[in-house]
């Protein structure tokens, strides 16, 4: 399946930045601005992943694999060749893991952006209760500011309802109406936060690394010393939170990087 998507740069190194849950491949277009001046080298592609944006629907029973075998299918068609450079933050940096598994010779490296590859307790799902409150929102409302109203009324904050209004479109009868179809995609992030992927960092030839938020809670100190002991370092952002691309841009870029 092909995904929506755009690119950024003119390089012949390929990588692919994956958004996180809810998101779009625009989350990432700062990152890949940023870093793009910083390497011209580099050719990025960003993806609305399955489910997401103005990419197909998710099908019945997709897993991060189904959705990772989008992901370098659209990269392919888009004409970016050899090996890809994974970036994925949340749910992008597992798919990105999905895809190393899936279809290793395609993968070269993985960096994760706040993400571990155990599975994801309910209890410690942000985005799980987002999208509670999420389904609990009407299909439609007469304009942005009134779905607003609703979300922010469901104790969501003014920032990150703003976040989730980029999914509404005009709804053909009139108002805006939510772009993606919010049943499956509650459905898909149920299922998938039980993967546990951590074949990914011992399958031979394993590339990966992590950079975690202090002040979040998806990389715990024990996923991050079993991580280091298969060889996969990580680092800190010790004043940011889930969002790292969003609260440290530039340390995140020189981590990317290595300046």
């Amino acid at each position: 399946m092909i995904l929506e998507s755009f690119q950024v740069g003119e390089g012949q190194r390929p990588t692919v930045l994956l958004h996180g849950f809810l998101g779009t491949g625009r989350n990432l277009r700062s990152l890949a601005v940023a870093w793009s001046e910083a390497d011209k080298g580099r050719r990025f592609l960003l993806p609305d992943l399955t489910g997401h944006g103005a990419s197909p629907r998710l099908p019945p029973g997709a897993t991060l694999s189904t959705v990772a075998t989008d992901v370098v299918e659209t990269a392919r068609a888009a004409g970016l060749v050899g090996p890809l450079d994974f970036v994925g933050h949340s749910l992008g940096g597992r798919v990105s893991l999905a895809a190393s598994l899936r279809a290793p010779d395609d993968v070269a490296s993985v960096a994760l952006l706040d993400i571990a590859p155990s599975s994801i307790p309910t209890a410690l799902s942000e985005s799980g209760k987002v999208m509670e409150k999420l389904l609990d929102a009407p299909p439609s409302a007469p304009d942005r500011r009134a779905m607003r109203e609703e979300l922010t009324g469901r104790g969501l904050s003014g920032h990150l309802s703003d976040w989730l209004l980029m999914n509404l479109e005009p709804n053909p009868e009139g108002g805006m109406r939510w772009r993606f179809d919010r049943e499956s995609l509650a459905e898909f992030h149920s299922r998938v936060n039980g993967e546990d992927l951590w074949a990914a960092l011992t399958r031979p030839g394993a590339k990966v690394r992590c950079i975690r938020g202090g002040r979040a809670h998806y990389v715990s100190d024990a996923d991050a010393a079993r991580m280091e002991s298969l060889g996969c370092p990580v680092a800190t952002l010790p004043e940011a939170g889930h969002f790292v691309h969003v609260d440290s841009p530039d340390a995140l870029l020189r981590w990317l990087t290595g300046s």
